[in-house]
């Protein structure tokens, strides 16, 4: 039995830390390892957290883009 409950949610701001290219990403949503993620450069993606740790970092208006 897997849990429903993720570490991400909703709104959060990340980075793929092996896809640099993608941009930072909002978090659409979170369900156990699938965490759906909308990035500036990829659009919407579902990346397996059991596989990747996504990067949390801050929201866009607080962070330097690049």
């Amino acid at each position: 039995m897997t849990s429903s409950f993720s570490s991400y949610v909703p709104g959060d701001w990340v980075r793929h830390p092996d896809a640099e290219d993608w941009g930072l990403g909002q978090v659409q949503s979170a369900v156990g390892a699938r965490v759906t993620v909308n990035f500036r450069h990829a659009g919407k993606r579902l990346v397996n957290t059991d596989q990747v740790a996504l990067q949390v970092v801050k929201a866009p208006e607080e962070a330097s883009e690049d």
